[in-house]
């Protein structure tokens, strides 16, 4: 099968070389793609900036919707269910990014504030692809670890497991810093729009940290925004926004690092998600496969894998941040979009869609390796917990 009509959101690395053996590819903006795109296509790629619905789809002869992100709030699957649309997404595809996104927010927050990570309580709201991986790594960094998930904490009850869930008001009030990682669910039995407003960040402290890499809505804005102005919590770090993408320029004012929802964005879990993608493609349509991934994630030049080593007499968290920030600065991707507050409101879309589009290159930490020796007592996070390799 080699004439396949193939509709694909631009962004979506390598989709031509993965895809292009099978049939004409057509690359498009993610966020203007329309029905008129594809009426005559038979298969559907996209990113979470496009919404894959009726209004989307009705009229077309689309038979594969694949997309490349964890998240599926975006594709309203029950439609396709009913129109017999096979579908496809990439769960897990950029959970490590996301994970050391966090940790780098993390590291710099201890270290613009002159406070140690080593000792603070971390909440991670959330364990499932990300939230899992960021709780196991946490404890390499001298942090206690406290969880939060009611869908899961109910199926390890029904199977009469012991499982570590707390409470959504325990883990706010006790945590220093509160990290999010749910979905973005409107309806059903654990709805998750707004699940922190007003009367949940009451229940954190005034010097507590906010990380939102999840979806906009999962905070509300303008609580949050409230609450910064008012010292109730210590900082905020939003990688997504309600409303994007135009996020609200006085919350970002106020954020103590803001990002144009790139926490996903490593160039690793991007191109895993083509590779999700490509393998449920292969085995939907019953093709061989014939793009060879490693390639693509093969190292070139412009990685600069090699690490400087920090000075030894460092404190731990100045050590860690000063390692990170080689491999990835979250402070350069904030200082990107605070330039959307110098500009007329009738770009802010356009631009916080330039900064996705043009986003620089930037590979996992695990790519990264140390040639000095790590002091001994800061091997352990080195490690476990940034996954970084000595030698």
């Amino acid at each position: 099968m080699s004439d396949l009509r193939i509709v694909a959101d631009e962004n979506i690395p390598f989709v031509q070389e993965a895809f292009g053996a099978f049939g004409a590819v057509q690359l498009k903006t993610g966020r203007a793609l329309g029905a008129a795109d594809v009426r005559e296509a038979d298969v559907l790629l996209v990113r979470s900036v496009t919404r894959v619905d009726a209004g989307l789809l009705d009229g077309s002869g689309v038979r594969f919707v694949g997309s490349a992100t964890i998240g599926t709030d975006h594709v309203d699957q029950d439609y396709l269910r009913r129109r017999g649309i096979a579908f496809a997404h990439a769960p897990g595809s950029n959970a490590t990014s996301v994970v050391e996104y966090v940790l780098a927010a993390l590291l710099h927050l201890a270290v613009t504030t002159g406070e140690a990570l080593r000792g603070k309580t971390v909440g991670v709201v959330g364990c499932g692809n990300v939230g899992s991986r960021l709780a196991a790594r946490l404890p390499a960094l001298g942090a206690r670890v406290l969880v939060n998930d009611p869908p899961l904490a109910e199926r390890a009850e029904g199977a009469g497991e012991v499982r570590p869930f707390v409470p959504l008001p325990h883990l706010l009030a006790e945590a220093d810093v509160v990290s999010l990682h749910v979905p973005l669910e409107r309806t059903g039995l654990h709805p998750t729009f707004h699940l922190l407003g007003t009367e949940e960040l009451a229940h954190m402290k005034s010097g507590d940290w906010l990380i939102n890499t999840a979806r906009g809505p999962v905070v509300s804005n303008e609580a949050l925004r409230h609450a910064l102005k008012a010292a109730q919590i210590g900082a905020a770090v939003l990688d997504v926004w309600e409303d994007e993408p135009t996020p609200d320029p006085a919350l970002l004012h106020r954020v103590a690092l803001g990002t144009p929802h790139i926490a996903g964005y490593s160039f690793d879990g991007k191109v895993q998600g083509t590779i999700q993608l490509y393998d449920a493609f292969l085995d939907h349509f019953g093709l061989p496969r014939r793009w060879r991934p490693e390639v693509a994630l093969a190292p070139t030049p412009e990685d600069h894998l090699t690490l400087d080593a920090p000075d030894p007499a460092l404190p731990e968290t100045a050590y860690l941040h000063a390692l990170v920030r080689q491999m990835y600065d979250v402070a350069d991707d904030d200082a990107r979009l605070r330039l959307l507050l110098s500009r007329p409101p009738e770009e802010h879309a356009a631009y916080f869609t330039h900064l996705r589009k043009t986003y620089p290159r930037r590979r996992t930490f695990a790519r990264h390796h140390l040639l000095a020796a790590v002091p001994a007592a800061y091997h352990g996070a080195v490690e476990k917990g940034l996954l970084l390799r000595e030698g």
